[in-house]
C-alpha cells in the first residue's frame, strides 16, 4: 500500500500563522503612530522656537512687538505691518517661508500682550491635535518654563533676553 503524502498547510496552521502576523502588525503600527504623534509634537515645538527667534529679531529691528492684528503674519509679510510709516522700517522677512497653520493644520493663535502669564510680551498657541483652544493638548511658547518648575512666571518677557520692552509699542 502507498502512502500519500500531504502537501500544503491545514486551515488551523494558516489561521495561527495569521494570528502571528496580525498581532506583530499591531505592535508596529502602534509603535509607528506613537513616532508619528511624538514627530508632529517635536515639529511644532521647533516651531515656535523659529517664531519666538524671528519675534525677537522684529522686535529689534522695529522696536515693538507686533500687535495682535499684525499677528505672525508680520514674520513672513511686510503687508501685515499696519502702518505704512513702519513699514519702511520693516527689515524682513524674518522668516524663510509663511508658517501661518500648525501641524496638525489649525491657525497659530499669536496674543500680544500675553494672557497666559502676567507680565509676558506674548502667547503663541498650538491648539493641538484636538484642534480645540484650552485643552490639555494646546503648545506654548511658555510650555517649557511651566514644565521647568519655575514659578516665578511673572518677570518673564516672553524672551530669552529678558527684554523690557513696552507690549504695545
Amino acid at each position: 500500500m502507498r502512502q500519500i503524502r500531504r502537501r500544503g498547510f491545514t486551515i488551523l496552521e494558516l489561521l495561527i500563522v495569521i494570528g502571528i502576523l496580525l498581532a506583530i502588525g499591531s505592535l508596529v503600527l502602534v509603535n509607528v503612530l506613537g513616532a508619528s504623534e511624538k514627530a508632529d509634537l517635536k515639529l511644532a515645538r521647533a516651531q515656535l522656537q523659529a517664531f519666538e527667534n524671528a519675534l525677537e529679531t522684529f522686535r529689534v529691528e522695529m522696536k515693538r512687538w507686533p500687535t495682535d492684528d499684525e499677528g505672525l503674519a508680520v514674520l513672513w509679510s511686510k503687508e501685515a505691518v499696519s502702518s505704512d510709516e513702519e513699514k519702511s522700517k520693516y527689515g524682513g522677512p524674518y522668516l524663510k517661508e509663511p508658517k501661518p497653520n500648525d501641524t496638525w493644520g489649525s491657525a497659530w493663535i499669536f496674543r500680544a500682550p500675553s494672557t497666559i502669564i502676567e507680565g509676558a510680551n506674548f502667547d503663541i498657541i498650538s491648539i493641538g491635535p484636538d484642534k480645540q483652544e484650552g485643552t490639555e493638548d494646546d503648545i506654548t511658547n511658555h510650555d517649557a518654563r511651566k514644565e521647568s518648575g519655575d514659578s516665578e512666571f511673572s518677570d518673564f518677557s516672553g524672551s530669552s533676553s529678558g527684554g523690557t520692552a513696552p507690549a504695545g509699542g
